[in-house]
């Protein structure tokens, strides 16, 4: 399978675990929790809508890019969310948040790893 579609497609798939991880929180509440505490500004979310940007941009930027600089750029983005996700592991209380995280680490891997072999 050409790699360009397996980076895309794990960059799909980082993106619905983070998806879905976001809609457990609110159903389950406790994205209501942690705001109660928390007052975020414009730059505030204006960062976070850019790094939750950023996988989404990669399924594109992978089928574009040409292949020196998509590879690059997989593997630096996919370590960054990689050690992002590995540091805030344990800040989150919840069982399905630890699950959801551990399995976009093993995906962020998978990019890291095909990203790595492309060449």
């Amino acid at each position: 399978m050409d790699t360009k579609i397996l980076l895309s497609a794990s960059w799909v798939v980082v993106t619905l675990i983070y998806l879905y991880d976001d809609v457990l929180r609110i159903c389950s509440g406790d994205f209501a929790k942690l705001m109660a505490n928390l007052s975020f500004n414009q730059g505030i979310w204006l960062g976070i809508a850019i790094l939750m940007l950023t996988p989404i941009l990669m399924v594109f930027l992978t089928l574009i890019l040409p292949q020196p600089v998509s590879r690059w750029t997989n593997i630096i983005v996919a370590a960054l969310f990689f050690l992002f996700n590995l540091l805030g592991l344990p800040t989150y209380p919840s069982l399905y948040d630890k699950f959801l995280l551990a399995a976009s680490l093993v995906f962020n891997g998978i990019t890291i790893w095909y990203a790595w072999k492309w060449g």
